[in-house]
């Protein structure tokens, strides 16, 4: 390659990282974040890579003159942000890190649904407001109760290992996972009706397309065991909000904490402000470790298809030659 190699980074990474990076000699590292996103199109052009979190879209109108861009890497392990027929169309190659926040994830959906369990959020907010009121929260206990995991790609396999920690059923639902692989991981499966039907608490963890789009919509959810709590820290298109508020209102589910939204951030007097609701901002990969993790390997990565055309965890088709 003639030019020199240039990397975008057009997201806020971990620091230290980045300057490790910048400092290896063997490329021209560039910080540039919140580009004004009718500006991004004639930014990227100028690089041969780029690496993103969530925060950039990268558009089919971003992609439509790709210029020297070859590559962009994905801090994290959704790529909803950005147009993979778009980049494919381009030529360019798109990467993740599906493991690099995996524990992270699966801590902050047990802490999920522990607080559940024991109503955590509203005690401590009504402790702080001057109230004691103990008879007010009585909890349940999750020993012995039974989880279901939609998805068991990592997280979800992270999350059945804690669980079972915890002595609970776990049961699973996975189209590309065989029962036997499900077997050898201490998980039940089920289709996903049945999974529904016998879970005290529902945990999803896939990845968003057309066909998982409201894969928990009203007609899922009318079919979860009564009183049963869910529990979303993956993709918020994959729940119907609507059907889910209906549901809490009339007593069918006894509560829901939610980490992702399809709105984001979401109308604080919409779904998160109901009682029975747990919400966080989209914390499931907001961890020190999980942050210098992802930055790290995802840096590497983009690096070394640069230099050596070696593409690790592409999520699209690698163009050839």
């Amino acid at each position: 390659m003639s030019d020199p190699v240039r990397i975008l980074i057009s997201d806020p990474l971990d620091p230290e990282t980045v300057e490790r990076f910048s400092s290896s000699g063997d490329v021209e590292v560039v910080v540039q974040t919140g580009i004004d996103p009718a500006e991004l199109p004639a930014v990227v052009r100028q690089y041969h890579g780029m690496v993103v979190r969530s925060g950039t879209r990268v558009t089919a109108e971003a992609l439509a003159d790709p210029g020297l861009l070859r590559v962009i890497g994905r801090a994290g392990s959704g790529v909803d942000n950005i147009d993979l027929d778009a980049a494919t169309a381009a030529g360019v190659v798109v990467m993740n890190t599906p493991g690099g926040n995996s524990v992270a994830a699966a801590e902050h959906t047990l802490a999920l649904l522990t607080s559940l369990a024991r109503h955590l959020p509203q005690a401590a907010t009504d402790l702080k407001a001057g109230n004691w009121n103990r008879k007010r929260y009585m909890g349940t206990e999750v020993t012995g109760k039974t989880l279901g995991i939609v998805g068991l790609g990592r997280v979800g396999r992270e999350v059945a290992l804690r669980a079972r920690g915890m002595h609970m059923e776990v049961l699973g639902y996975d189209p590309y996972v065989s029962d036997a692989v499900a077997a050898e991981l201490g998980i039940a499966p089920r289709t996903l009706p049945d999974l529904l039907a016998e879970s005290d608490f529902v945990t999803l963890h896939l990845p968003i397309s057309g066909d998982t789009r409201h894969l928990i919509d009203a007609a899922a959810i009318a079919a979860m065991k009564p009183g049963a709590r869910l529990i979303n820290c993956a993709r918020g298109g994959l729940v119907d909000e609507a059907a889910l508020a209906s549901a809490l209102e009339s007593g069918h589910l006894a509560g829901a904490a939610l980490d992702v939204f399809e709105a984001e951030p979401p109308d604080p007097d919409g779904l998160v402000g109901m009682p029975g609701v747990i919400a966080t901002p989209h914390l499931g990969a907001s961890t020190r470790e999980a942050q210098i993790r992802v930055a790290a390997e995802i840096c590497e990565k983009v690096k070394n298809y640069l230099l050596d055309g070696t593409a690790r965890d592409a999520v699209n088709p690698v163009p050839k030659g």
